[in-house]
């Protein structure tokens, strides 16, 4: 079973939380994410998240050290291993080069109508839980 390390970006701007929508013509297509991506074998977490933002959606932001969730889901293409960081944004705006779609949401409704991918729903409860107020 291959095992992939990836890392997760919950970003927030203005008290809304940037979400992704995987690209209809990858794996997962069409489901939402927090953008981010595979860690390479020479990156840290940070590393590969910063490298991920920047190079997918030009963005520049803060990535707090100590991480928010990490998931391990098994999908038929292999186990993966998502640790989400929470982040601010420092500058840019974010740019479709990856993604079918972006959406900055604010409440438990909106969060809760996307259709997340399997291994960002237990980071998605944690921030109803405790961020989400409305």
């Amino acid at each position: 079973m291959k095992k992939i390390d990836v890392v997760g970006a919950i970003i927030f701007r203005d008290e809304k939380i940037l979400c992704a929508q995987r690209a209809m013509d990858k794996s997962l297509g069409g489901y939402w994410e927090f953008p981010g991506g595979k860690v390479e074998r020479h990156e840290t977490p940070h590393e590969a998240l910063k490298r991920e933002l920047i190079e997918e959606l030009h963005i520049e932001p803060t990535i707090q050290i100590e991480p928010f969730e990490i998931t391990t889901y098994l999908y038929d293409f292999g186990e993966v291993t998502l640790t989400t960081f929470i982040c601010h944004l420092i500058s840019g705006e974010p740019i479709l080069t990856e993604h079918e779609d972006i959406n900055w949401v604010s409440t438990k409704k909106e969060i809760s109508k996307l259709n997340w991918a399997p291994a960002d729903i237990p980071a998605v409860k944690k921030l109803i839980k405790l961020y989400i107020r409305r």
